[in-house]
């Protein structure tokens, strides 16, 4: 079975709240435990947006990782690291920028949308309009096979697939590429070249794509052969040339089911968060002034769960016996809204206890947070140097 390498990132503009723990943080701690991960701090991109208030950017490196690091991602299972401190990413963003239309930028639905969104900035630059294929780099350079993104993120990994077949197809075409192919085909031995073989022209023949996910299987699993021929064989599975930078698949991350405190998605922007180093007794403040049924002005007033923000949040922390008792206590008008706050005060806050309690340790030992981080930074940039020797010798820029 071929090795998934999972590669995802997060910009640092604030603290984070447990919408990003519910929506992305809890997705990385299961897939750290499935697959080679790297999670990086996106504090590149943070600047195509954030370019006029770096200071914001500075504070939220490290409080990022902590609230990482006190969530559960673990150095351990996870490479941890800060794009900024891998100067690979911006090397390959500019050859990259080379061979990349100006129209395939132009076209990305989140350049109009984000525009149209923070209309007050001016993102009429350079780094803006090239963000996409930064975000390219970013996964290219690793070879990562999945990124995990929401569904308003695919065209991204669409993107980035067409900017890596476009680079194979101009920078793959090596010298004696077939003859090179054929004889990493004999270094397979008898038995595995015949299967490589019919599985090579099953898929090109017929584009039967499974035999082309067991050839690529089939590949990976060889122990003693070199990066270079195993690139020869995948290229030559496909038809084109030695395949240089990987195309990576999309991993969709389950959408996040945590409610901002006014029932729309919980965001910095619409200033409806749970931040999740929040003090105890400011999360129960925030949940019992949350709005609730409009219909029910007066505590005899009936209402319906449905139509209160509260009910969503019961939804995520309260059991069965709790949810059947909000539904008809609030629908009879048998309990009070403060009342009906109460289990929910109790279930955001036993979540975030324990993430509390590591995030405070963390905090008091920053040299430790540093030495996670440096050793991250170390060990994706030896995988970004592999990358980029590639890249040099394919554009010819490895003068000798």
């Amino acid at each position: 079975m071929a090795i998934e390498r999972v590669l995802s990132g997060m910009r640092p503009t604030g603290n984070l709240h447990l919408g990003h723990y519910n929506g992305v943080l809890k997705n990385w701690i299961k897939l750290q435990h499935e697959h080679e991960c790297l999670f990086f701090v996106a504090d590149w991109h943070a600047l195509t947006t954030h370019y006029d208030t770096p200071e914001i950017i500075e504070e939220s490196v490290w409080e990022m990782v902590i609230d990482w690091l006190a969530a559960g991602v673990d150095p351990a299972n996870a490479t941890i690291f800060i794009q900024s401190r891998v100067p690979e990413h911006a090397e390959l963003h500019t050859l990259l920028s080379m061979i990349t239309p100006l129209s395939w930028l132009e076209r990305v639905p989140t350049y109009k949308d984000q525009q149209e969104k923070l209309s007050s900035k001016d993102l009429s630059t350079y780094g803006f309009l090239g963000y996409p294929l930064l975000q390219s780099a970013d996964i290219l350079i690793y070879k990562a096979t999945q990124v995990p993104v929401g569904e308003d993120q695919i065209p991204h990994i669409e993107f980035t697939r067409e900017i890596a077949r476009r680079f194979n197809h101009i920078y793959g075409k090596e010298k004696g590429f077939e003859e090179k192919a054929e004889a990493a085909i004999k270094k397979l031995g008898s038995k595995r070249s015949a299967l490589y073989e019919e599985m090579r022209n099953a898929y090109q023949q017929s584009g039967d794509e499974e035999a082309l996910d067991a050839a690529r299987s089939l590949i990976e699993e060889q122990q003693g052969m070199s990066m270079g021929d195993k690139e020869r064989l995948l290229g030559y599975l496909e038809g084109g040339g030695k395949m240089i930078l990987l195309e990576p698949e999309y991993k969709l991350t389950p959408a996040s089911k945590m409610p901002g405190l006014d029932g729309q998605k919980m965001s910095k922007s619409y200033n409806n968060t749970i931040s999740l180093r929040e003090p105890a007794d400011v999360v129960a403040k925030k949940i019992k002034t949350m709005p609730t049924d409009p219909a029910r002005v007066r505590r005899t007033d009936p209402g319906d769960p449905a139509k209160c923000p509260v009910w969503q949040l019961h939804e995520i922390y309260s059991n069965t016996s709790t949810q059947e008792w909000v539904q008809a206590g609030c629908k009879s008008a048998s309990i009070g809204c403060i009342e009906c706050k109460g289990p929910v005060i109790d279930g955001v806050l036993a979540e975030l206890k324990p993430i509390q309690e590591r995030a405070a340790q963390y905090a008091e030992d920053p040299t430790l947070v540093k030495n996670i981080v440096a050793e991250g930074c170390e060990k994706a940039r030896k995988l970004a140097r592999e990358t980029m020797r590639d890249v040099r010798d394919a554009m010819g820029l490895n003068y000798s």
